[in-house]
Order: C-alpha cells, then sequence, then structure tokens
C-alpha cells in the first residue's frame, strides 16, 4: 500500500498573535501571565473534535487504502486542548488506516499552554516529534509580536520534553520582528542551539493585511520599531553560516535540521505527495484533487468534511506548477526524472527558458539529474518562483 500523510488542525488558542493571519480562534476566558491552563472553553473544544472525529470516520474508505507515513496536529495551538483528544485522534486514525512503524507524528506546541500531566497521553498516542513556537527570546520582542510566553515559559517546556524523552524537538524562530538587532538576533539563535534541538525553522516576519501589525504599521511604520533591510540581511547571512557551523543542514528555504531530523510530513508536502487534511480549514491533495475545508467553524461542525472552500481537479499545468514551485524551496530542488515520470515530459521542454534565465544569473544550478536555487537563489526564491508559473 502506497504511503499517505495526515494534517489535524486543531484551530484553538489562548489568544491570537499580532502576526498571525491563520485559522484560529481564541477559546480562553484569561490570558493572564502565569497561567498555565488559561480555562479554555471546553464546550466548544469537545463540539469540535467530535466533528473532527466524524469526518475521519467518513474518510475511512481512503485511508484504509494506504500506510500512514506522518501525521501532523497543526493550529491554532494543539497543546491548549486536553490531552486526551489528541490521543483520541490518533487512535481513531489506527481503527481506520495502518501506521508505518516508524511513523514520524508532529505536534506544534506554544510554551505556556504544556500540562506535565499531558506527557504521558501525547507519548501513549504516539506523538515523537514536537515543533514549539519560541520566536525570541527577549520578552520585548515577544511582547510586540502578542506572543503569550516567556522565554521562561519555554525553557520550562523545552525541559519537560527533554526529561520526558522527546529527542525529537523543532524550535520556530522569527527575524526581522520589531525592537531586533543584530545583537539580539545573535542571542536568540546561540541559545536556541545551546539547549541542542534536533531542528530549527527561522522564518522571516510578514507583516499580512487584516493583522493587527499590519495596521500598525500602516498607520505608522515607525511605530513597530522594525529592522531596516540590511540589517534583516545581516541576521539572516548570519543564521545560515552559524546554523551550518553548529550541523544543522539547510534542507529548504527557512528549515535547519541535523543529519536525520528533517522534517518527513513537510517534505511530503514539497514534493506533492497524498496527504488528507481534517478540520476547519484544512487542505488535501489526494489523487489530483486538491480540496480545502470551510474555514468557518460553525459551518464546519454542522457539517463536518463535507462544505469546501475549494474543491477541483488539478489540471496537468496546475500538477506542474506545484512540482516546481515547492519542490524548489528545498535546498535539493527538483529531480529531472521524477518529473518525466510524472508529467511523461522533459522538464526542459517545459520550463527551459525560466531554467536557462536563472542559470544565467547564478541563481539555479543543474547537477546530476537535479535543478536547485543556489545560495544566493535561495534569498530570492520569490521572485525566481513566479517565474515557474505557467
Amino acid at each position: 500500500m502506497s504511503g499517505l500523510s495526515v494534517y489535524i488542525h486543531i484551530p484553538f488558542c489562548v489568544r491570537k498573535c499580532r502576526y498571525c493571519d491563520f485559522l484560529s480562534v481564541p477559546v480562553c476566558r484569561s490570558d493572564l501571565p502565569g497561567s498555565l491552563i488559561r480555562d479554555p472553553d471546553l464546550s466548544l473544544i469537545s463540539a469540535y473534535f467530535e466533528a473532527l472525529s466524524a469526518e475521519i470516520r467518513s474518510a475511512g474508505p481512503k485511508l484504509c487504502k494506504h500506510v500512514i507515513t506522518t501525521v501532523y496536529f497543526g493550529g491554532g495551538t494543539p497543546s491548549l486542548v486536553p490531552s486526551v483528544y489528541i490521543k483520541n485522534i490518533l487512535g481513531l486514525l489506527r481503527d481506520s488506516a495502518d501506521f508505518a512503524e516508524d511513523a514520524e507524528i508532529s505536534m506544534e506546541m506554544n510554551p505556556g499552554t504544556l500540562r506535565e500531566e499531558s506527557i504521558p497521553d501525547y507519548l501513549e498516542g504516539g506523538v515523537n516529534r514536537v515543533s514549539i513556537g519560541l520566536q525570541s527570546v527577549h520578552e520585548r520582542e515577544l511582547s510586540a509580536l502578542g506572543r503569550i510566553h516567556s522565554f521562561q515559559d519555554f525553557c520550562r517546556t523545552f525541559g519537560l520534553l527533554r526529561s520526558a524523552g522527546f529527542e525529537n524537538l523543532n524550535v520556530d524562530l522569527m527575524t526581522g520582528i520589531p525592537f531586533e538587532t543584530k545583537g539580539s538576533a545573535k542571542e536568540t539563535l546561540e541559545t536556541a542551539v545551546s539547549l541542542k534541538p534536533s531542528h530549527l525553522s527561522v522564518y522571516s516576519l510578514i507583516l499580512e493585511p487584516g493583522t493587527p501589525l499590519f495596521e500598525a504599521y500602516e498607520a505608522s511604520p515607525e511605530s513597530l520599531c522594525l529592522p531596516d533591510e540590511d540589517t534583516v540581511l545581516e541576521i539572516d547571512g548570519f543564521t545560515r553560516e552559524y546554523l551550518e557551523e553548529q550541523g544543522y543542514h539547510r534542507y529548504e528555504i527557512s528549515n535547519y535540521a541535523r543529519e536525520g531530523y528533517a522534517c518527513r510530513h513537510n517534505l511530503r508536502t514539497w514534493d506533492c505527495r497524498d496527504y488528507l487534511g481534517f478540520g476547519a480549514g484544512a487542505a488535501s491533495l489526494y489523487e489530483g484533487r486538491r480540496r480545502t475545508n470551510v474555514r468557518d467553524l460553525k459551518r464546519y461542525m454542522s457539517s463536518p468534511g463535507r462544505a469546501a472552500e475549494e474543491d477541483k481537479i488539478l489540471t496537468e499545468q496546475e500538477k506542474m506548477e506545484e512540482f516546481m514551485f515547492l519542490g524548489l524551496r528545498k535546498t535539493e530542488g527538483v529531480s529531472l526524472s521524477d518529473f518525466r515520470e510524472r508529467f511523461g515530459r522533459e522538464l526542459a521542454e517545459v520550463y527551459g527558458e525560466a531554467a536557462a534565465k536563472h542559470r544565467a544569473r547564478g541563481l539555479l544550478s543543474l547537477s546530476a539529474e537535479r535543478l536547485f536555487l543556489t545560495p544566493r537563489g535561495l534569498e530570492l526564491s520569490n521572485q525566481i518562483l513566479s517565474d515557474f508559473l505557467l
């Protein structure tokens, strides 16, 4: 049986961060500093998981045809909900499909929401990879982003997971954020690396329309105290060089891992392999069909898995575009033989002009049957990738 990835969307959070445009719904009556439980609305959470379970059961005929190789709980804040819900969803998936012996089961977690008594449920359910959102070690920067946690909260969360035996831990960091300097960014990176996580994701802040940070910038750019472009470039350069020195291989534009710890769930997504998404707003790519559940929680819960915001059979052109657009995000790029096998055409026949243009600029390279972005090309990826949309 072929492999399959599963994404589970948990939309609940304590409060939305100032930069967040993901589907997330605050469900806490209190977000007072130091309150780890924060009194979430359990009635809404319970109703959502009933709908989520119903959607998974309805997908049984698809699931049973595959071996699940990766599961990813994203959000929102999956660690905010009672841990038994996570454990039960994994049990339900196992009732529907076989799991690979080495299946990667990932879960996003925000510092300040982990309850120590929840860890046994995560372990019993099979969670073996946790991604923790640190962003910065500096309280001023965290506050400006609207994060609910302190650096001490992060240290406690990381320590509890390590003590419980979790080896595969990712730390999320963010650059280009309010009040950041070269010195503060260096301190954040060095502190994170000193904890020896297996994986680091380093994302640049994007001011998304409709978010409080975007609106503040529109009203008064100076009020955000964002680092200038040259500072951001220096921070990015230091990040790449330092992580490589410390044994973290850059395998995608924003992701670095020690040997053997690249996120397999994300790699399957970038390789355009089949995955099923469950939950409000969750997307699926299955047998050439792109489908995205409705984002509205009430509509989702009234007809789980039946109401969709997008549901279409991808054209051959769209498949090729996704193959290139996602595949070139990886530092190893795309395989010419894989392209040939999938589409029955040579990559040069379809994308020869775009590839030649950027190879001439030193932004793309061709080697050993692979087309990939050069180090300089990775920094200008958005400009390059747009040329592979037919």
